[in-house]
This record gives C-alpha cells, sequence and structure tokens, in this order.
C-alpha cells in the first residue's frame, strides 16, 4: 500500500514538473522588479512602437521608442576630395607604404562632418502608486507566446496586475492594470523625456509629450515627434494636474500610448506627427480591453507559431531566467535553449514588420540619447546579422524592411559611387542610418570599407533562393545588378599576380600586425574577393533567369575568373589578407575572412575540404573567447564546420552572465538578465545570430543538398522542431529525431523539383499515398537537378608549402534524392 502511494505521489510530481515546464518554457520570468536597471526590463515592441517595462510596484517605468525617432534629419555624408585621392592611395598600397596610404586617405576619404544619426528614445511613461513601496508575493513574466508583459504582486491583501503589449494590429502600445479588490487602484501617470520637448494634459484623461530629435555632427534634429497616453477606467475618477492624470480609487485601468513622427522616407519629414498620433490612438480608443488583447495576440501568433522546437525538459523552469542563466553552463537546461532560439524570434516579430525600418543595432529598444555605436546599421556584420534568422525560422516577412532599405540605399550609394569612386552602380560602407548615408562612418580604419551594400544585397538573393519568387526577383535586381556594376568599374589590377581587387578597403576592424598598429588600408582582403564573388555570381543567374543583360553578365563572368583565389598560409589557416600575414595570436572579434564558410556557401566540407579545414583552423587560432554578437556568429560557424558540440559550448558561453568568466569563455560578453545579448553594451544581434545559429545545428540548405541533423551536439539526443523553411521552396513540416538519429520528417514542396536530402541514417519514403505518388528515394549521384542547390564552383585555393592540412572528419551520411511536386507533402521514417 506504501509503495503503490509512493508511486502515485511520484506520478503526480512528475504530471505536475511536466506541466509547469510547458507552462513556463515559453516566459522568462522574475521574482524581483528590474529597479533602475534597464537590462533587466522586459522588452515589448510592434515594429514600430517599442517599450521597456520595468515592472517596479511602487513608481512603474515603461521606456518609449518610435523606430522613425533619429537626431538629425536628411543628410549625406560622402567625401568631396576622395576621388582626386584615390589614385595615389592606391598606388602606395601596391608600393607597400599602407602607412602613408593611410595618412592621405585619413585627411581625403573620410567624412569630415557627419558619422552617422543615432536612434534616440520618446522618453519615459512613469505611473506612480501610492503605498506600494511593500509588497509580497511579486512576481513578473514576458510570455513570448503571446507577446504580454506581465507583473503582479500584493499590497495590503489587494493582488495588483499589469499586462502591456505592443499592437501591431491596432498600432498602439497598450497598459491594462487591475485590483483584485474594486475600488483599490489609485496611481498618477507622467511622462519624461531626454529630448527638447514639453509635456501638457488635454482634457481630464490624456497626456500629450511634444518634441523635436537631437542635432547631431553639426545637423540640426529636424525629426519632430508626439507621445499620447489616455487613460479609460472602470470605476473610480480621473483629474489631471499640468503635467500628470491623476487616478483614484478605480477598479481597472487601460491606458493607450500612441506616438508618431514627422517621418515620410529618408528624404522627406513633412507628415504631421500630431495627426498620426492622434489617428492611430482615435482608432484603437473605441475598442474593449479584450478585442484590444485578441486582436494582438492573433496578429502576433500568425508569425510565431509557424515554428516550435522541443529540446526536452528538465524541472530547471521551476527557477527565474536570471538564475537558470547563471547556471546554464555546468547543468542541464535544454528549455533554456528553446527559450532563448524563441525569444530570437519575438525580437524580430517585435522589432522589423512590413512597411516599417529595419531593426537596428539594438532592434527598436534604445533609452540614451547618444547609445552605443549610434544604435545605427552597422553593415560589416551586424545588421546582416539581425536577418540570418528571418528565412529558415519561417519569419520571411519580417525581412522586408530591410530589402526596402536596401532598395533606398541603391539610390542614395549612387552618388556615393560617383563623387568618391568616379564609378557607377552604388555602394554603401560600414554604416548606415535612418538618413540612408552611404559614405564612410568614423575613421578609416573602419570605415573606409566598400562593401557594406555588396553584402546586404546578398540577403536580397537569399531571400530569393527561399522563395523562388521571379516577380520578387524583378522587383530588387536594380539593386543586385547596381552593387555588382559598382565593382565591375572599381576593380584593379593588383601587380603581383594581375588578380582584380578591392582597394582601397580593409577586413573590418582588423589589421595585421606587419602593418603598424591601427593600419588597416589594404587591397584584396579574403572577405571582399569572396563578397565579390558572390554578387557577381548571383546577378550573373539573377540576369539568366529574368532573360535580361547578357552582355553585361558576360563582363561579370569575365571579371569574376579574375579574383584572386582563396589562399591557405603557412600557419594552415584560411589567410585574411592577400597575403601571409595572419597570426595565431590574433583573437579579434570579427572573423571576416570566413564569410565564405557562413553565411555564404563558397567552403564545404565536400567540396571544398582543403579550404574547410584551413577554416577551422582560423577558427580555432581566434578562440571561443568573444563578445556577444561574435559568439552567435561562432555558433553558426562551428555548425557549418559540422561540429556540434563545439557549436554548443558557445551557446553555453552566450547563455552565460555578462562579466561572468571574463577572459576565459566570454571577454565580458554573453547574456543581460532579460535574455537581451551583451556585446557588452547590449546589441541585438547576437540574440539573432544565435538563434539562427541553433537552427542551423538542425538543418542547413546551402551546400547542395537538404542537411538534416547536421551538427546536432551530445546535448540534445531526442526532440522535435516544426515549421523551419530551406532554400528550393521546402519546408519542414515536422521532424523528431532520437538517439542522435533521424527517426521521422515531414516536408512540405511549395516549388516541387528534386529534393535531395543528407541525412545522419538511412530513410524510407512512406508517403504521400496519392495518384501523383511520392517517386522512388534513390541514392543520390552526381550535380543536383534543382537549380536552388546547385553551388558555384570555388576556385582551387593556393596553399602554402608549409601548411599541414588535416582531413575533414566529417561524419558518414546518407545522400537521396527524390522527385516532388509542388503543393505536395512527403513524409520519411529513418531505418
Amino acid at each position: 500500500m506504501t509503495l503503490r502511494r509512493n508511486l502515485l505521489v511520484l506520478v503526480l510530481l512528475c504530471t505536475s514538473l511536466s506541466l509547469s515546464a510547458q507552462q513556463n518554457d515559453l516566459k522568462l520570468w522574475y521574482d524581483k522588479p528590474s529597479g533602475k536597471v534597464w537590462e533587466k526590463a522586459m522588452p515589448v515592441g510592434n515594429g514600430r512602437l517599442a517599450g521597456m517595462v520595468y515592472g517596479n510596484p511602487e513608481r512603474e517605468t515603461i521606456q518609449l521608442n518610435e523606430a522613425t525617432l533619429w537626431s538629425g534629419g536628411p543628410s549625406r555624408n560622402d567625401s568631396e576630395t576622395s576621388l582626386a585621392a584615390l589614385p595615389e592611395v592606391r598606388r602606395l598600397i601596391f608600393e607597400n607604404k599602407r602607412k602613408e596610404a593611410a595618412a592621405i586617405a585619413s585627411k581625403a576619404m573620410k567624412s569630415n562632418r557627419d558619422n552617422g544619426m543615432c536612434y534616440q528614445p520618446v522618453g519615459n511613461l512613469y505611473l506612480n502608486f501610492p503605498g506600494h513601496q511593500s509588497y509580497t508575493n511579486y512576481y513578473r513574466d514576458l510570455d513570448i507566446s503571446n507577446a504580454i508583459a506581465t507583473t503582479s504582486y500584493t499590497v495590503d491583501g489587494v493582488t495588483y496586475k499589469r499586462e502591456v503589449f505592443a499592437s501591431h494590429a491596432n498600432q498602439v502600445i497598450v497598459v491594462h492594470l487591475t485590483a483584485s479588490k474594486p475600488g483599490s487602484l489609485t496611481f498618477s501617470a507622467a511622462m519624461w523625456s531626454p529630448q527638447k520637448s514639453n509635456v501638457v494634459t488635454k482634457g481630464k484623461d490624456e497626456l500629450v509629450l511634444s518634441g523635436v530629435s537631437g542635432d547631431r555632427d553639426g545637423i540640426k534634429g529636424r525629426d519632430e515627434f508626439q507621445a499620447l497616453v489616455k487613460v479609460k477606467l472602470d470605476g473610480g475618477q480621473l483629474a489631471t494636474s499640468d503635467t500628470s492624470v491623476n487616478v483614484t480609487n478605480a477598479t481597472a485601468a487601460t491606458l493607450f500610448i500612441s506616438i508618431a513622427t514627422n517621418f515620410v522616407k529618408y528624404d522627406d519629414i513633412s507628415a504631421d506627427e500630431s495627426a498620426r498620433a492622434n489617428a492611430y490612438l482615435d482608432k484603437a480608443w473605441p475598442i474593449p480591453y479584450a478585442k484590444l488583447v485578441s486582436n494582438h495576440v492573433a496578429a502576433y501568433q500568425k508569425y510565431f507559431n509557424r515554428v516550435k522546437l522541443d529540446l526536452g525538459t528538465s524541472d530547471s523552469v521551476k527557477n527565474p531566467t536570471d538564475r537558470r542563466i547563471d547556471g546554464f553552463a555546468s547543468g542541464n537546461d535544454p528549455q533554456l535553449v528553446e527559450l532563448y532560439f524563441q525569444f530570437g524570434r519575438y525580437l524580430l516579430i517585435s522589432s522589423s514588420q512590413p512597411g516599417g525600418q529595419p531593426a537596428n543595432l539594438q532592434g527598436i529598444w534604445n533609452k540614451e540619447m547618444s547609445p552605443p555605436w549610434g544604435s545605427k546599421y552597422t553593415i560589416n556584420i551586424n545588421t546582416e546579422m539581425n536577418y540570418w534568422p528571418a528565412e529558415e525560422t519561417n519569419l520571411a516577412e519580417m525581412h522586408l524592411p530591410l530589402v526596402q532599405m536596401v532598395k533606398e540605399l541603391s539610390v542614395t550609394g549612387q552618388q556615393t559611387a560617383t563623387s568618391m569612386y568616379g564609378v557607377g552602380g552604388w555602394l554603401t560602407h560600414h554604416n548606415t542610418d535612418l538618413w540612408r548615408i552611404t559614405g564612410p562612418v568614423d575613421g578609416i580604419y573602419s570605415g573606409l570599407w566598400p562593401s557594406g551594400g555588396a553584402w546586404l544585397s546578398t540577403q536580397l538573393w537569399d531571400r530569393y533562393m527561399y522563395n523562388g519568387d521571379k516577380a520578387y526577383l524583378k522587383s530588387v535586381y536594380n539593386a543586385l545588378r547596381g552593387a555588382a556594376q559598382f565593382y565591375l568599374e572599381f576593380l584593379v589590377e593588383e601587380p603581383e599576380h594581375k588578380w582584380l581587387v578591392v582597394s582601397p578597403s580593409n577586413s573590418p576592424e582588423n589589421n595585421p600586425q606587419a602593418y603598424g598598429n591601427g593600419i588597416a588600408i589594404d587591397a584584396g582582403v579574403t572577405m571582399d574577393n569572396q563578397i565579390v564573388f558572390d554578387i557577381f555570381s548571383e546577378v550573373i543567374s539573377a540576369a539568366k533567369i529574368l532573360g535580361v543583360d547578357k552582355e553585361f553578365a558576360g563582363k561579370l563572368k569575365a571579371a569574376r575568373d579574375r579574383l584572386p583565389p582563396m589562399q591557405i598560409g603557412q600557419y594552415s589557416q584560411l589567410q585574411e589578407w592577400l597575403h601571409d600575414l595572419d597570426s595565431p595570436r590574433d583573437h579579434n572579434r570579427h572573423v571576416s575572412h570566413l564569410y565564405g564558410l557562413y553565411p555564404s556557401n563558397q567552403i564545404s566540407p565536400y567540396r571544398t575540404p582543403e579550404l574547410f579545414d584551413a577554416a577551422r583552423t582560423s577558427l580555432i587560432y581566434r578562440t571561443d573567447v568573444s563578445t556577444g554578437w561574435s559568439m552567435g556568429w561562432k555558433v553558426n560557424f562551428w555548425a557549418r564546420l559540422l561540429d556540434g558540440n563545439h557549436a554548443f559550448k558557445l551557446i553555453q558561453n552566450q547563455l552565460t552572465p555578462t562579466g561572468k568568466n571574463r577572459g576565459s569563455s566570454n571577454n565580458g560578453g554573453g547574456t543581460y538578465p532579460n535574455m537581451f545579448d551583451a556585446h557588452p553594451p547590449f546589441q541585438i544581434d547576437g540574440n539573432f545570430g544565435c538563434a539562427a545559429g541553433i537552427t542551423e545545428m538542425l538543418m542547413q540548405s546551402a551546400d547542395g543538398a537538404l542537411n538534416l541533423l547536421p551538427a546536432l551536439p551530445d546535448a540534445w539526443p531526442a526532440g522535435t522542431i516544426t515549421g523551419l523553411r530551406a532554400r528550393g521552396g521546402f519546408e519542414i513540416v515536422s521532424m523528431q529525431w532520437k538517439g542522435g538519429k533521424l527517426a521521422k520528417v515531414t516536408i512540405k514542396s511549395t516549388l516541387g523539383g528534386n529534393c535531395r536530402l543528407r541525412l545522419p541514417n538511412g530513410a524510407k519514403l512512406v508517403g504521400p499515398k496519392d495518384s501523383y505518388g511520392a517517386g522512388t528515394l534513390k541514392t543520390a549521384k552526381g550535380l543536383n537537378t534543382n537549380f536552388f542547390y546547385q553551388n558555384e564552383e570555388t576556385a582551387k585555393p593556393i596553399i602554402s608549402s608549409q601548411a599541414q592540412l588535416k582531413p575533414t572528419g566529417a561524419k558518414e551520411t546518407m545522400l537521396y534524392d527524390f522527385a516532388t511536386v509542388a503543393g505536395k507533402t512527403y513524409t520519411l521514417v529513418g531505418i
């Protein structure tokens, strides 16, 4: 009897833990308020509006942003003296006089005024609750399954609850306050802004904050904004003072926050911000709270619910999120990986919506007037990383703001190409902003890098590789063509090998010790060569698909054949520069020369084994010690290197509190209590990069086949995932694995064509059972007939006689082909 009772208790306990895990695995939750720490607050956003919810009982703070509120106004930052200096700078570089070249370029080729504008805050909403300094039963969370932040606590036997969300459906931020005892809700609402601004009240229920953005680099702030807060009560009374709305003895209150600016587009700030803000408010105001919630959740879950991940459970979910982060590296908490992956998707949905601005360096959340690096678009890695998860984690619509920005840059960048370099096409350097500047930003060490536009353009092509939509390809073709045209006219012959190279340029934010401290200016760096190869290849293919520009494509092919091949140096490393100058002691956070490994597909264990090993050696030399975003990139690198355990080690480093184990694993980088990525300071790219890396560990589609479980770590022996997208229009409807082997996968084909699968174990095709038939699962041989899986041939590398290369170590896999029909779904089971 006792045994049976104990077994029953054990079953009930396990069931309770399982239910608790299910309830908490998509929640960031905490048992303490944020206090004054922004990196503990909860982010909400709808792609245009954003809030950081602190969850403080006595004085709640909601810090507010609007995506188009930036310092300055429409402007350009091209150097007017660059073109005249260009021939001399190139001559000095080719004569190995880089110090002299850098001196001239520093004077003649950098922007002397505008180094980019800053993304800036609107201000804060404060809710003051008298008598709430002493409380019990405190709890707050961000539920990313419905994008609602909740705070609750008890004062004098009354439970107070706050719910906050940023509604995409209704274009307002909603704050809903309730008290468990009728008539117990008393508070005042006030606003403050660091901008040039003023706050007034309107009627008995509304706050109005009006202002203009800050000046920067001598450019006057002209971005005007208005923020409205209007209060709707259930019971109680409303009154106002000069600058606050006061509520007494209510049972519930709903606050509507509406914000707008005068921004229309990068060269137009003619909108009426007050009319806009009031229009948003007037439209949302009559909607009952329950309907606001259902509208919001439906609009959000339309995207979020497409992908689900299950890596197993543990009882770690019973702990607050900050404690889980602190213990992750040494514990067992697979659900924290799930949460971090889905949090990345949550952040992309919340910061990048169709018709809006792309996610910037901090996504859409910023409290500083002069944030780190301006919270701009840093396009020598960071902005691109923001969108790595967009297509493969089934958030393709979130990619559209970036697509639009590239189209706009392809217009503003034409003047930069002409005035700075005397060529056609378009370019941008390593930063841009709301006003779509395309000239160099900051000093030439990082700023004189003309490949930002081309890298962004490759992501437009990659989007086509997922959707196969020719109408879309036609809509972006001019941007792609212009990026290629710039290089076609800008490339110059280097004297030693007669290769065509980009000059002047640099390997982003790094330099060889041989050049001297702070000297990065160079020609023919590896990353540039890889990017030029990609953009030329992509435009050649796009022109053929669209039936245009045959002569232009021929010129691109001829120039592509003269690009420098990748080189393997004396330390068995992939060279970062044209000459063998790498140091095994170089631990720079940027690993730019591995662009060809990820996000590109020029380096492969199956097609280019020597380059694969050299890339791995370079990454080992760089070490795992990283800033936050660099860890995210390295997760993807190790996934492409088919080393799931090493990729997982980087995830462990990423999910470590910032500053913990500094120097041994994370160099101060890691994760803040609210799961924001820590460079430090906060940069959102690491969140997105790691989410993409987790996807790459489970599925890859860049190397000639749809590769399932390519880098599965020992820590994830079993699991399921649904909804991932692959190139060629394939969707993983569901995938299940057990014991590190594929158990079952269901794949939908939206475009048809051959599906080539690379699997860790054998499989058989079991469906569909209809008139089309499932086809025959054949052992794959030769070139994949599916265009979307046909890789351009990588040039044979030049290998140093001192290099000692090793085998790839790639595990044996099964390679299958089967024909698919557009719209049909196919199921395979492991054997």
